[in-house]
């Protein structure tokens, strides 16, 4: 049923809709630099982890015993729940650290956030963000394991969370937009387009089908539900899923709101930019966030190349989602909702 205007606020007020140009100007809003006693919290927890010899993909708050730095991961959970949605942790010492120690502290602390589902149809829960050669024209390749722009989208989770590992040799920079603020534009200037956006327009799996489902997504870019906005977004996965013959048709009001979507996105005044370092641990709020990366050229020697690690994360105490998001999120029971499952899938975190 089409949504009404008047059910629509005039503007959505709060933390979360801030603008870009005010969060580069002030980065003490969304970046935490890590004390030489934070560190050595992560890595006692971490070392007590790693000698138990148990699974990483099975890692869990009790299981990464974190002294004081626990109080700062609670604090972190509430600003994703209602706060900006975006926090940057800054200051490890990645030269000390091999590839399954930097794991094991990210996902200790993202076991503190909330509980990691599956990325892909694999059942991966660590994701390994880098550009393996895939086509990014081919309408089953996931963005994110090629070099090309990604567009501002959302992932399948509450929130996502990433670690750089390397850095690439020019760009691969991350951008950051609210939903709310790209709201707020478009209800004072655009409202007719506005509204298209809440229909349940097609967004493509990519091949990745759970059993008995369709392989596109009904689920409307924007959602109103109990006095909330929540988007969900993937203009490239939108554009490949209309290769279906029984997806929702995109008329031309359609495209022009999701092109005058697209557009305020990318206006350098609503989004920041940022290149995460080696070591820098990005969370974002997922319902109310868009995220990018732009393209990147990446170092000739295999061992340099730009590689990041990825957790999607279920948040305990977060807001009610409309039942729709069950088409990918399996449930929208909160707590225990988001990911990918197929039949086979076995959760599981491949350090390589």
């Amino acid at each position: 049923m089409p949504i009404d205007l008047q059910d629509l606020p005039e503007r959505i007020e709060g933390p979360g809709a801030w603008v870009g140009a005010e969060m580069a100007a002030h980065p003490d809003r969304w970046l935490v630099t890590l004390t030489p006693e934070d560190v050595a919290d992560l890595e006692q927890a971490a070392e007590a982890f790693l000698a138990t010899g148990a699974d990483l993909g099975q890692i869990t708050a009790e299981a990464f015993a974190l002294r004081h730095f626990a109080d700062h991961v609670a604090a972190l959970q509430e600003k994703m729940r209602s706060g900006s949605g975006v926090e940057v942790i800054r200051g490890l010492p990645m030269e000390r650290y091999d590839q399954r120690m930097a794991a094991t502290i990210f996902c200790g602390i993202g076991a503190h956030v909330g509980s990691a589902r599956s990325q892909n149809a694999a059942g991966h829960v660590l994701g390994h963000v880098r550009n393996v050669g895939a086509d990014p024209n081919d309408p089953n390749t996931r963005i994110y394991q090629t070099a090309a722009r990604q567009t501002f989208h959302t992932d399948s989770a509450d929130v996502v969370g990433l670690i750089c590992l390397r850095n690439a040799k020019e760009g691969g920079d991350s951008l950051l937009v609210s939903a709310e603020t790209i709201y707020n534009r478009m209800r004072a200037t655009r409202p007719d387009l506005l509204v298209l956006l809440f229909d349940p327009i097609a967004t493509d799996r990519r091949g990745e089908v759970p059993e008995g489902m369709k392989p596109w997504m009904e689920i409307p870019p924007l959602s109103w539900h109990d006095g909330k906005l929540t988007v969900f977004y993937q203009r490239q996965y939108i554009d490949s899923a209309q290769r279906f013959e029984g997806a929702m048709r995109l008329t031309p009001a359609h495209v022009e709101a999701l092109d005058l979507f697209d557009a305020l996105a990318n206006d350098p005044d609503l989004h920041f930019r940022m290149r995460l370092e080696p070591g820098d641990m990005q969370f974002v709020y997922n319902h109310a966030q868009l995220h990018d990366r732009t393209g990147f050229t990446d170092w000739p020697e295999p061992e340099k190349r730009r590689h990041l690690l990825r957790l999607w994360l279920s948040l305990p105490g977060d807001k009610e989602l409309p039942v729709c998001f069950a088409e990918r999120y399996g449930t929208v029971e909160i707590g225990n909702r988001g990911g990918i499952i197929v039949p086979g899938t076995r959760l599981h975190a491949p350090l390589d």
